[in-house]
C-alpha cells in the first residue's frame, strides 16, 4: 500500500492495519517452530538426506522450520540430543541399538521420529570367483570397509548372529576410504567386498567392471539365526536390477537409519513432523534416491519396540489409520 492511502486513515483504521501486519508476521517466520536437525559431515549421505527431508517438511507444514546442522554423524548426534543442543538427529540402526542398550556408553533415552532408509549388507565377488556362499569366504581376505563405518558395525552383528567373528574367522582388510575396496577385489587382494544399500558406489563399480560381479547374501536359514539373536536387524529386499547383471532379487540383512529425538520433544512438534512427512511422501521420494522409504509404515516396521516411537508420531499414525 502506498503512503497516500495511509494518510487518509483514521486512528482506528491505522491500528487495524498494524494489527493485520503483526498477524501476518506472526503467521510467517515468527510463528514457525524451529526444529534443529543434526546430520553428519559434509559430503556424506546424511546431509544429502537432511536437505531433502527438511525442505519437504517445511514445504508441507509452514508452521515448521526444520534446520539441518552438520555434525560428526550418528555417534555425535545422540550425545547432542541428550544435551539439548539439537532437537532431532540422524543415526544408523546399529548406533541407535548400542545407545539404547548401553553398549560402550550409558543407556540413552531416545524416541524414533521416522525411519529414513534401509542400509543392508552383503558381499560382492568377481563373477569368476569360486565362492558361492558365506562359508566359502571363511578364512579369506575380506574388505569390510572403512574402519569404524556403519557397514563394519553391521557386519559385526550379522556375523555374530551366525556364530562368526569378522576378525577371527576371516582375514580382515580395513580401508582408508570406502572407495579403495573395488580395486582390491578386482586385483585379487580381497576375495570379497562387504557393503550395501541401493546404488552403493562400491557395488556399482564392481558390477560394471569387465566380467561383472556376483552377490553373496545370507541364506534363509542364516537370516533366521541372525534375527533370533539381534531383533533390531531386519530382512531387506534388494529388487532384481538394482545392480548391473543382478537378474534376481536378493534378501539381505540390515537396519533402518533413523531420525531420533529425546522424549522431551513436545508431542505436538513430533505430531507435526510425522504429519508433514506422511503428506509429503511423494515429494521426498522425488528429492532423494531412497526418500520413498521414509514412510510411517516403515517406521513402524523398523522400531525395535512400539514404545520407542515418539508419542506424537504414534498419535498421528492412529489418526492416519496406519496404527490401529
Amino acid at each position: 500500500m502506498g503512503e497516500g492511502r495511509h494518510e487518509h486513515r483514521g486512528p482506528r483504521s491505522l491500528a487495524a492495519a498494524l494489527f493485520v501486519a503483526a498477524a501476518a508476521a506472526m503467521s510467517g517466520a515468527a510463528a514457525r517452530t524451529v526444529v534443529v536437525l543434526g546430520t553428519a559431515t559434509p559430503g556424506g549421505g546424511f546431509p544429502v538426506y537432511g536437505a531433502a527431508y527438511s525442505s519437504t517438511l517445511n514445504e508441507m507444514d509452514p508452521t515448521l522450520s526444520v534446520e539441518p546442522r552438520n555434525t560428526k554423524g550418528s555417534t555425535e548426534n545422540i550425545p547432542l540430543l541428550e544435551a539439548g543442543k539439537i532437537d532431532i538427529g540422524q543415526a544408523t540402526g546399529e548406533v541407535t541399538y548400542e545407545a539404547l542398550q548401553g553398549i560402550g556408553r550409558p543407556k540413552a533415552d531416545l524416541r524414533i521420529i521416522n525411519a529414513m532408509y534401509s542400509n543392508f549388507g552383503m558381499f560382492v565377488v568377481r563373477s569368476d570367483s569360486p565362492a558361492r556362499a558365506i562359508a566359502d569366504l571363511k578364512g579369506k581376505p575380506i574388505a569390510w570397509g572403512a574402519s569404524g563405518s556403519g557397514f563394519v558395525v553391521l557386519a559385526r552383528y550379522v556375523f555374530d548372529g551366525l556364530g562368526l567373528d569378522i576378525n577371527r574367522d576371516f582375514s580382515p582388510i580395513y580401508l582408508e576410504k570406502a572407495g579403495d575396496g573395488p580395486a582390491m577385489v578386482l586385483d585379487g587382494r580381497a576375495a570379497a567386498l562387504w557393503g550395501g544399500g541401493i546404488g552403493w558406489p562400491g557395488f556399482v563399480t564392481l558390477a560394471k567392471a569387465p566380467g561383472g560381479a556376483r552377490f553373496i547374501a545370507p541364506t534363509a536359514e542364516d537370516i533366521q539365526r541372525v534375527l533370533a539373536r539381534h531383533a533390531f536387524i531386519k530382512p531387506m529386499n534388494v529388487p532384481a536390477g538394482s545392480y548391473p547383471g543382478q537378474d534376481s532379487p536378493i534378501t539381505a540383512l540390515g537396519s533402518y537409519s533413523l531420525v531420533l529425538s529425546t522424549p522431551s520433544l513436545p508431542e505436538d512438534v513430533a505430531y507435526r513432523l510425522a504429519r508433514a512427512l506422511h503428506q509429503g511422501k511423494s515429494v521426498i521420494a522425488a528429492r532423494h534416491a531412497q526418500g520413498g522409504e521414509s514412510t510411517l509404515e516403515n517406521t513402524l516396521a523398523a522400531a525395535p519396540r512400539r514404545d520407542l516411537i515418539h508419542q506424537g508420531v504414534l498419535r498421528y499414525m492412529r489418526e492416519a489409520g496406519i496404527l490401529h
